[in-house]
């Protein structure tokens, strides 16, 4: 099996990577920058000489340059079986203070960059009739947090798109996933943590973040039994699942934790 992963030098992605190299697959990561990337391939193949690893540079922001990237990477291990889109960004910040360029890169990056992704392997798949995608959203991509309209965003436009996406797929053999992860232990989170409203973390809490390994187990087993998707932890599956019901009492709870640090910093 080759699994290509963009956005896989860290975080989920590369915990990801060094998973299905383990069970034997052929992993394919494509990342913006190159230093990075070599160090994860340096790490995997310190563990296991013999893993199956190919690296490319690429912004997953470039279609054209995403999909040469792409191409490199079949021609190195055959036609994708399954792609985890992971690329993404996060910048927060209220609408009224955060600029228009932080707001369009993370559109771009994690809407579009995913669209881009599986563009590019997406034809194979159809003229093969199989195949698979997984997607990686957010839990703000199934409700709203304050000073994250732009992530938030981009996050709910991929629930939208997997929706489709998936009608579309399923007739061409093509299985689609979409997962929601909570808070994760990754650099993105310690560079995100400052920049975090004080409503946003009133309304967040204190939950220990998940480890990067765990939420990618738990994507590869979804993966595997081919769940559209995929909700990790209890908070994660109640808003996968019972969304429409529970937003409303969220909505209510979440406006009182944000009078009260308004109270707080008024005071």
């Amino acid at each position: 099996m080759h699994i290509i992963i963009t956005g896989g030098s860290s975080g989920i992605g590369a915990a990801v990577a060094e998973i299905e190299t383990q069970r034997g697959a052929k992993v394919s990561i494509v990342a913006r920058r190159e230093e990075p990337l070599r160090g994860l391939r340096v790490q995997i193949l310190a563990r296991d000489p013999s893993a199956q690893i190919h690296t490319c540079a690429a912004d997953v922001t470039d279609a054209a340059a995403l999909a040469n990237a792409i191409e490199t990477c079949e021609k190195a291990f055959g036609p994708c079986d399954r792609l985890i889109a992971a690329a993404g960004i996060v910048e927060p910040g209220e609408l009224i203070s955060q600029d228009m360029e932080s707001f369009r890169s993370q559109v771009e990056t994690n809407l579009f960059g995913t669209v881009n992704a599986v563009r590019a392997v997406y034809s194979g798949m159809v003229q093969r009739q199989s195949g698979q995608i997984v997607i990686l959203s957010s839990g703000s991509g199934l409700i709203g947090i304050h000073g994250y309209t732009a992530y938030c965003a981009s996050k709910h436009a991929l629930a939208g798109f997997a929706e489709a996406l998936r009608q579309e797929a399923k007739p061409n053999g093509i299985a689609i996933s979409i997962c929601f992860p909570p808070d994760t232990d990754t650099q993105q989170l310690a560079a995100e943590l400052p920049l975090r409203s004080p409503a946003a973390a009133a309304i967040i809490g204190n939950a220990r973040p998940w480890p990067a390994d765990r939420v990618a187990r738990l994507i590869v087993k979804g993966a595997d039994r081919g769940r559209f998707g995929i909700y990790p932890g209890l908070r994660m599956t109640l808003l996968g699942r019972f969304g429409a019901l529970v937003a409303p009492v969220l909505r209510w709870y979440f406006d009182r934790k944000i009078a009260s640090v308004r109270r707080s910093r008024d005071d």
